[in-house]
């Protein structure tokens, strides 16, 4: 009699079982149960809720920030400016190459309305500015000879002498002589100030996109010596009066003129290259930049000197300025559509939409009257059976069929 046949050991068939399932799960295709709730509050709910999300998405991420297009911020960019204009103190005309600072015509630059001139200081001996920390005295020795303040004017001799004017002392200092607040005398230059005319030239480049575009308008028929900028009818002419800057910044020209401050000229380039480059076009706004509120700190002045030899002796002229200083400020961003950030949204949105699920889903589980039997009818509850004893053929460790029982306690009642 033939021998019988030796069955394969009950590990292999295990094995062999587990790598049927592992090929399953890759090849089968698994989808989540639905559940229709008869319920109609809940349904205008949840239809709400994916009507908002498909509004925002749809009103505001596409079509008011344009998500769907590729973004590159902050322009390269060349600003050149130019200043016309002459104006007069109580003692001479001044003309361009005086009252503008610096005179490269860069981005930032100052123009000068009022000056406090102390005229033919030379290296000598005189009293201090009463101005400086402990420089009053009555007496040589209130002045400690060889001290130098930092906020001072010079080196102390050690001497108390009388001040300018009045019959105050104070200490006497090694440095140019006369001291500032003892023989300044003031000039106003901005009587005519309002009238001058600014030439702000600006080009930009993105360079993502190989985009360049400038602020003035090529024609040939000598259109910039007569135009001047208006929002709507020369938005291509960049010249600008300065009584107009400063309007538009909301200052009174006269009290700046006598305090100084800064004034921002901000040129925004916002591009829709998906649009024609006639779209594409300068918006310009003014604003005051310097702390106007802030006592310590508003107003901008510099001081500056010219010198020159007088009878072999070095003297020199000291100008304390004060001005508008213009600060031209470019920025922007320009946008072109890409796929890449129109698939990434696209996605967004379509997941986003499932955050009404889950609100639902939350409503359901929390606040429904019938919220345990939709608990059950959503989750199935997988409870292990006790193991019954190995059979012939089978290995102690191997599962049978009655291993795990789907229980549904409640009998499942419909909704």
């Amino acid at each position: 009699m033939a021998a019988a046949e030796s069955k394969p050991p009950a590990g292999t068939a295990a094995c062999r079982r587990l790598a049927r399932g592992c090929w399953s799960a890759f090849w089968d295709y698994e989808t989540p149960k639905v559940i229709v709730v008869k319920n109609r509050r809940l349904g205008i709910v949840y239809r709400a809720v994916q009507l908002l999300i498909l509004l925002y998405f749809v009103w505001y991420v596409f079509i008011v920030q344009k998500s769907y297009q590729d973004r590159e911020t902050g322009p390269e960019s060349s600003v050149i400016t130019k200043v016309k204009g002459i104006t007069s103190s109580e003692h001479k005309v001044w003309d361009v190459e005086e009252y503008v600072k610096p005179p490269e015509g860069g981005s930032v630059f100052s123009i000068i309305t009022r000056i406090e001139v102390t005229p033919f200081q030379t290296l000598g001996t005189c009293a201090e500015s009463m101005r400086v920390n402990n420089a009053t005295c009555d007496s040589d020795e209130d002045c400690v000879a060889g001290q130098l303040d930092m906020l001072g004017n010079g080196l102390r001799t050690g001497r108390c002498v009388p001040y300018y004017h009045g019959s105050s002392k104070t200490c006497e200092v090694s440095g140019w002589c006369p001291v500032e607040d003892g023989a300044s005398v003031s000039q106003f230059l901005g009587k005519m100030a309002p009238n001058f005319t600014i030439l702000i030239k600006n080009s930009i480049h993105y360079p993502k996109f190989q985009f360049s575009k400038g602020n003035i308008e090529n024609r040939k028929d000598g259109y910039l010596k007569h135009c001047t900028f208006h929002e709507v009818s020369d938005l291509y002419c960049p010249i600008f009066k300065l009584g107009y800057i400063v309007e538009q910044a909301g200052e009174n020209f006269t009290q700046l003129a006598h305090t100084g401050g800064v004034i921002g000229v901000i040129i925004n380039w916002d591009c829709d290259l998906d649009l024609s480059a006639s779209k594409c076009n300068p918006k310009y706004s003014f604003r005051r930049l310097d702390p106007k509120h802030v006592p310590a700190s508003s107003g901008y002045n510099f001081r500056f000197a010219k010198y020159y030899k007088v009878n072999g002796s070095t003297t020199r002229t000291l100008i304390k300025a004060y001005g508008i200083r213009i600060d031209v400020i470019v920025h922007g961003q320009a946008g072109k559509f890409s796929l890449i950030p129109t698939i990434i949204n696209l996605a967004t949105a379509l997941t986003s939409i499932g955050v009404g699920s889950f609100l639902c889903d939350w409503i359901l589980l929390t606040f429904m009257n019938k919220n345990k039997v939709y608990s059950h009818k959503k989750f199935d509850k997988m409870v292990d059976a006790p193991k019954r004893g190995a059979g012939p053929g089978l290995g102690a460790s191997e599962p049978s069929q009655q291993d795990c029982a789907l229980t549904d306690a409640r009998g499942l009642a419909q909704l």
